[in-house]
């Protein structure tokens, strides 16, 4: 499975979907990890870091959207995320659509 990890964009959310210890194991496994450049910065790691483990670093969210088959974030999609989901797409995250009465 391709395997994406999009830099978070919700306001104050530093924390990203997957570290590299997840990357090492799902790659293990044959599985393909795409993750967007500094998508882990603001939890201490770097795209190297991402690298070592096995990922492909790609430059825009766009990149990895179009990639992957299986999004992986931490927290809900944010609206300029929306136009980049497809049908198609397996959406791993945590939803709280109560924010957010459109959705719910």
């Amino acid at each position: 499975m391709r395997i994406g990890v999009p830099k978070e964009v919700k306001i104050l959310e530093h924390r990203v979907g997957i570290l590299p210890a997840g990357v090492r194991e799902l790659t293990n496994d044959g599985h393909a990890v795409f993750v967007e450049s500094n998508a882990g910065i603001g939890v201490g790691v770097s795209d190297d870091d991402y690298r070592t483990a096995g990922a492909l670093v790609l430059g825009t969210a766009k990149e990895v959207f179009e990639t992957a088959q299986l999004i992986v974030k931490v927290k809900e999609p944010q609206q300029e995320e929306y136009k980049m989901l497809r049908s198609d797409h397996v959406l791993f995250t945590y939803l709280h659509l109560a924010a957010d009465p459109e959705l719910a």
